[in-house]
């Protein structure tokens, strides 16, 4: 089981990316988590250039249609999704390899309601298939803690099982 990790932060000390880096570690045998590392790279979303899309957005898509099953790790901003990471779902809306990819979301501070529901939203009128038993809202913010600590923290068992329901699920959530 292949997973591709979207982290929607570009900070250098991101929450989010720490805890996609943790997971990756924390992944069971059979399951690798790669984070992918392009979305910074990717231009503005525009129609005009999807019939000859632009390099980073081939490199995107060919990374998405060989995953299984896709994560995404993302904090709040302004009560919505970040940019970076709105930004990468429009490059998938018309993406074939996209519709019904298993999907989990990985909220790093429950307080992140009004992203996370807008997240949903936009996911499931792009027809990904959330799969609900594998998505994890974790009380990270705030702690401070490093990629490690992560790793060995009281959540890591929760990752596990979240890593190996989504890699079982196939039934819409």
């Amino acid at each position: 089981m292949n997973i591709l990790a979207f982290c929607g932060s570009l900070r250098r000390a991101s929450m989010n990316a720490a805890l996609l880096r943790a997971t990756a570690r924390l992944a069971p045998a059979g399951v690798r988590v790669e984070i992918f590392a392009g979305l910074s790279a990717l231009p503005l979303f525009n129609p005009d250039l999807e019939a000859d899309s632009p390099a980073a957005v081939r490199i995107m898509h060919d990374a998405v249609a060989c995953c299984d099953a896709l994560l995404i790790a993302s904090p709040e901003y302004a009560h919505g999704v970040t940019g970076v990471l709105k930004n990468a779902l429009d490059w998938l809306v018309s993406f074939e390899a996209f519709v019904d990819k298993r999907i989990a979301i990985f909220n790093a501070s429950p307080r992140s309601v009004h992203a996370d529901g807008a997240l949903r939203e936009i996911l499931t009128t792009m027809s990904a298939n959330i799969v609900a038993g594998a998505c994890l809202a974790l009380p990270l913010r705030g702690l401070n803690l490093t990629e490690q600590q992560m790793f060995e923290s009281e959540h890591a068992p929760a990752v596990r099982r979240a890593l190996l329901t989504l890699a079982s699920q196939e039934a819409r959530a």
